[in-house]
């Protein structure tokens, strides 16, 4: 625990030491991060403010919202404001913070599309039993076990990230606090804690993803006994959520699942699944979706012009 305590803060070497990258970076990623929130805060109360929150696929979505503003939230703010200034350092304490949010959000909106999946899973090979199968009751039950997974996945990545010596240097090639870039800087033998995070992280990604995969293909089996209508309606809600799914397990993949090394692609995949898909889903979940279109134009037209709804009455 000394030799922790010999580096105070630790210097991010960030995406690029080009002044012009670090202008143009910083200017795309505050209009990334400004459309996520937008995006996901439009989402969360079009739910919230109507009766789609009683439907399982939506009442899902509206914690997926959630957890995209919570996760990108961990990261994206301090990229955007060392790219402004041209300092990155970040204290040890705020390090290790960055560590466990990245992997606790990230790690239970995982479970959460795992959770949305079931559902899809259910409505569509299931649909006689679908309203008692994903009562609110499981499906409460279904949130609180990705909750309890994210800590689960996240806090021995906190106490292996906590327990590395530090000695001299304190450069993290990254542009946020992970777990292999720490790895690569500690100053002592982290062969096996290299194979305990692929053991974590790896395992967690791909039993996921091996999951997601295994109910589409059931889903998409089972929908050649549906009307033309009805696989145009289960197809249309079905590949939001295989977008969403690719966006954030390809990257998430190539990064965790291998042995404890870094790339220096490792930084452009991370972009991936820290801000350009959390961004995207909302465009993702409404574009091909009318009933969510039709809800928001409800609660946004009505909120914004209610003279409108009153002579239309």
């Amino acid at each position: 625990m000394e030799s922790q305590r010999n580096i105070s803060e630790f210097i991010l070497l960030g995406l690029s030491y080009d002044k012009n990258i670090q202008t143009f970076c910083f200017v795309l990623f505050l209009f990334c991060y400004v459309s996520l929130l937008i995006g996901n805060l439009v989402i969360l109360v079009s739910i919230l403010s109507s009766y789609l929150f009683q439907q399982p696929m939506y009442y899902f979505l509206s914690h997926l919202a959630s957890l995209d503003i919570c996760y990108t939230s961990s990261v994206t703010p301090k990229l955007i404001t060392d790219l402004l200034r041209g300092t990155k350092s970040i204290s040890y304490d705020n390090c290790m913070l960055q560590v466990f949010t990245m992997h606790f959000f990230g790690s239970t909106e995982i479970f959460i599309l795992t959770a949305m999946a079931l559902d899809r899973y259910v409505a569509i090979c299931k649909p006689l039993h679908y309203m008692i199968i994903m009562n609110r009751t499981r499906c409460n039950y279904l949130v609180l076990v990705a909750w309890v997974g994210g800590a689960v996945h996240s806090f021995p990545q906190l106490f292996m990230a906590i327990w590395l010596p530090f000695c001299s240097s304190n450069e993290i090639d990254h542009y946020f606090c992970d777990i292999f870039p720490l790895l690569k800087i500690a100053c002592t033998d982290t062969y096996m804690t290299g194979v305990l995070v692929l053991v974590n992280s790896g395992m967690v990604v791909l039993a996921t993803f091996v999951l997601l995969f295994g109910s589409y293909v059931v889903i998409l089996f089972t929908l050649r006994n549906h009307s033309a209508e009805g696989r145009r309606k289960a197809l249309s809600t079905c590949t939001s959520h295989i977008t969403v799914v690719v966006l954030f397990f390809a990257p998430a993949i190539f990064i965790y699942l291998r042995p404890p090394t870094t790339f220096p692609e490792d930084k452009v995949f991370a972009l991936f699944y820290t801000i350009i898909a959390p961004m995207f889903n909302p465009l993702i979940y409404t574009l091909r979706n009318a009933e969510m279109k039709n809800v928001m134009r409800k609660v946004w037209c009505q909120g914004c012009f209610p003279w409108k709804h009153t002579i239309n009455q």
